[in-house]
């Protein structure tokens, strides 16, 4: 009988240390998948935040489209760079000091 409690206690100390194999591969996979989790969350923040910084950088060169596209950037290119003023305009300039 001492024989069979000895193989008894060997198969059970067997199954157990592959338990606890397991349960400690399950552990350590577990921490990297919440490790990983972690890094996407936060990657996943920064891309939400360039893509709303892109969306109104979108917004700002439409508006600028627009405006490029108006008579009043026609009229401003015109007098800034060209010197060009209407007939009933008044153009003041300052003195050099």
């Amino acid at each position: 009988m001492s024989r069979r409690r000895s193989k008894r206690r060997g198969g059970t100390l067997s199954v157990s240390i592959i338990v606890i194999a397991f349960l400690v591969v399950m552990i350590v996979q577990v921490v990297q998948l919440k490790q990983k989790e972690a890094a996407y969350a936060q990657q996943k923040a920064e891309l939400e935040k360039q893509y709303t910084q892109e969306s109104e950088r979108t917004d700002e060169i439409q508006g600028l489209e627009q405006y490029m596209q108006s008579d009043q950037y026609i009229e401003d290119i015109a007098k800034s760079k060209l010197g060009l003023a209407y007939d009933n305009e008044i153009i003041f300039k300052e003195k050099d000091k």
